[in-house]
């Protein structure tokens, strides 16, 4: 059997991933996710060892997208027995901003003010119930896709309402970030790898900080930042919660009262650009490394 499985939809992200594993000469194979069937009768998994880097913006390059084919196929495989990265669990938390916010708040962090619908009729109220400006989102969503902002309830009327393809849709207050930044705590195994501050962030909602990303949102730049224990302590504890094995939580200031309000989790966050040079050493080494380590113990007979 393969000992890697790389279940992947996006052509360019993964290109750095890739060309490491190949220097450690991983037996490794890839599935990419927009033609892949699987048979829910067969119980053998296509590698001992499953990388889940399924995207949620895929939905807005495909029209026939994988989200929900990918939660299944994760789970049939991690039901049969194997080990799978970043599988369904963290996977079905990727695909709801509803549940990641609940999330944040079992773990006893700030959120942004939120209320959660699956009826257009119900924003214009939930909106004045927040106050504005609101920012309106779709439940499922990645790349910024499916965010609207709206200074009044007249902007509100005259936007199409991002209900997404789960029909829930998020009405939020729009949180002042302190600075205009933005900060991405990078988790691998379940401890914090790195992390960044995204200057300017506050400019767009597309804030992955990947090469392939940032060529279109030059207003934003990206430095090396450390957090405060208490926040490492808690998005440690996020990504425990979750099942996480790899992936980004995101958090602001709020400059009314300087508390720390998280509004992001995502199972597939790209490494960050240069890491190098922003770093000063590049994270796939790390990831790759875990990766070994997690083939190894899948190869132990039970």
């Amino acid at each position: 059997m393969t000992d890697l499985a790389v279940l992947f939809e996006h052509p360019v992200w993964f290109k750095a991933l890739f060309a490491a594993l190949d220097r450690r000469g991983l037996d490794w194979r890839q599935i990419p996710i927009q033609d892949h069937v699987f048979d829910p009768g067969e119980a053998r998994a296509p590698a001992r060892v499953i990388f889940n880097r399924l995207a949620m913006s895929s939905l807005v390059r495909q029209e026939e997208h994988g989200l929900f084919h990918s939660l299944a196929a994760l789970a049939h495989w991690e039901e049969g027995g194997a080990r799978v990265i970043n599988g369904a669990c963290p996977l079905a938390y990727d695909l709801s901003k509803a549940r990641q916010l609940s999330l944040f708040r079992r773990a006893g962090l700030d959120i942004p003010r939120t209320r959660v619908a699956h009826r257009r009729a119900d924003v214009a109220g939930l909106a004045a119930e927040i106050g504005y400006p609101v920012m309106v989102k779709a439940n499922i969503g990645g790349s910024g896709a499916g965010i609207v902002r709206c200074e009044t309830p007249a902007e509100l009327d005259a936007v199409d309402i991002p209900m997404g393809v789960d029909g829930v849709v998020l009405v939020q207050e729009s949180v002042p970030a302190r600075d205009g930044r933005v900060f991405r705590c990078e988790l691998l195994a379940g401890r914090l790898l790195y992390a960044i501050a995204l200057d300017g962030a506050g400019q767009s909602f597309d804030l992955c900080p990947a090469d392939v990303c940032l060529a279109d949102k030059p207003t934003i730049t990206v430095s090396a930042f450390h957090p405060p224990t208490d926040i490492v302590q808690s998005i440690e504890r996020v990504g425990a919660m979750a099942g996480l094995d790899v992936g980004g939580i995101e958090y602001m200031i709020d400059d009314r009262d300087g508390r720390a309000r998280f509004f992001d989790f995502n199972a597939m966050s790209n490494f960050v650009a240069n890491p190098m040079d922003v770093l000063g050493f590049d994270p796939h080494d790390n990831l790759v490394a875990f990766i070994v380590r997690e083939i190894a113990a899948a190869k132990v007979p039970a």
